[in-house]
């Protein structure tokens, strides 16, 4: 039976980052991938800045188109554009992309097992058994790296009711070429395009990625928004779609982030930005801090737990938290932001810009800051 310092499931950008540092410090690293690469992934494929700075290499090669500026609607009342040297949002397709870092991984020493589904896990001496659909394998560490409904976490004993999980569709779209010259020169955001939501425009090499999300966990007809959505972007013809529902979980767990050897990242730990839903900035992100912890640690399970733990409490966990709380007021409490935001909607705008570069994050004393703002209107 073969045995691996770590074994990585799912080869997502977490999963797949996570290897390439890995396997970079000669550490033994396997990939358990159920399908064989590159493969279609369901993901809006907007790239924020931060999540592009935290890849130690160049990824132009699958990068579809960039913006550098951003466009927020609300209705037809409000419209706030930001624009940044570097580009905010760059756009890819989830199966070159997540397949380059795969193939970045294997350059150092990391092994990719294709068509591999994993079937269980037992522990034994600080040692994981894998048991997958082509046979099993051993290893010190398991990360879970496989995504919302992370099978792996199921089996590691994590309960599914310790994340908040929001509904989201989103469709391929070939549009006319009238329409796709008019819709691809901007990444756009149009919040409660959908109830507690928003919808988004994002324009690839020669079609466009729209979807609905909304950020409470309600009975919606995602659909019905989403055809409301295309009349509001003006789309008449349909050349054709492809319709892709998913769930994002934008809570991080409750029940903690390691068990038994098994390390919980990206959306399996769930860590996607509440109040945008985008993942895979913080997918790579948690990515980096688990490598470093076991790189750190000398592979020590307890302290590399440890390690992990405190790196993830030092940023990632308490901007999580506030942005729960941002996301809950934002979609939430409609009124009272509207007024905010026709007075500061450019300011915020701004700050959500420096989010999406790592240059800031949720302020901790946001609380404060919005019943200043609110005082401000009023006085």
């Amino acid at each position: 039976m073969k045995h691996y310092n770590v074994a990585i499931i799912g080869s997502g950008p977490s999963g797949a980052s996570t290897a390439f540092l890995l396997a970079k410090q000669g550490i033994s690293t396997v990939i358990i991938e159920k399908e064989t690469l590159p493969r279609y992934k369901t993901c809006g494929g907007g790239f924020v800045y931060r999540g592009r700075k935290d890849l130690p290499f160049d990824i132009s090669e699958v990068i579809e188109k960039e913006f550098h500026t951003v466009d927020i609607y609300l209705g037809d009342k409000l419209h706030f554009k930001t624009t940044r040297e570097e580009p905010t949002i760059s756009m890819i397709m989830r199966d070159s992309f997540d397949n380059l870092i795969t193939q970045k991984a294997k350059e150092f020493g990391a092994t990719l097992l294709e068509n591999h589904k994993l079937k269980g896990l037992s522990f034994n001496n600080n040692i994981v058994t894998l048991e997958t659909s082509q046979g099993n394998l051993t290893a010190n560490f398991a990360i879970a790296a496989d995504g919302a409904l992370s099978p792996t976490a199921k089996m590691a004993g994590w309960k599914e009711d310790t994340r908040k999980l929001i509904p989201a569709l989103e469709y391929e779209v070939e549009v006319s070429d009238a329409d796709f010259e008019r819709l691809s020169k901007e990444v756009r955001f149009d919040i409660d395009a959908i109830p507690y939501g928003y919808a988004w425009s994002f324009p690839k090499k020669k079609h466009l990625s729209i979807g609905v999300a909304s950020a409470k966990r309600t009975k919606i007809n995602l659909k019905k928004f989403y055809q409301e959505y295309m009349q509001t972007l003006g789309i008449n013809e349909v050349i054709s779609e492809s319709q892709h529902g998913f769930q994002i979980p934008v809570a991080p767990r409750t029940d903690g982030f390691v068990k038994n050897n098994v390390f919980l990242i990206g959306d399996a730990a769930g860590f996607a930005d509440p109040i945008t839903a985008e993942g895979i900035s913080n997918a790579i992100y948690s990515g980096k801090l688990v490598a470093e912890a076991i790189i750190e640690s000398e592979q020590n399970y307890e302290l590399a737990e440890k390690l992990y733990i405190e790196k993830l409490e030092e940023n990632l966990l308490p901007e999580l938290t506030t942005g729960l709380w941002l996301s809950k007021w934002f979609y939430g409490q409609k009124t009272i932001r509207n007024l905010l935001l026709k007075k500061f909607g450019q300011r915020f705008s701004e700050a959500m810009a420096d989010v999406f570069h790592g240059d800031r994050t949720y302020p901790k004393d946001i609380k404060a800051t919005i019943k200043q703002k609110i005082k401000s209107l009023v006085s």
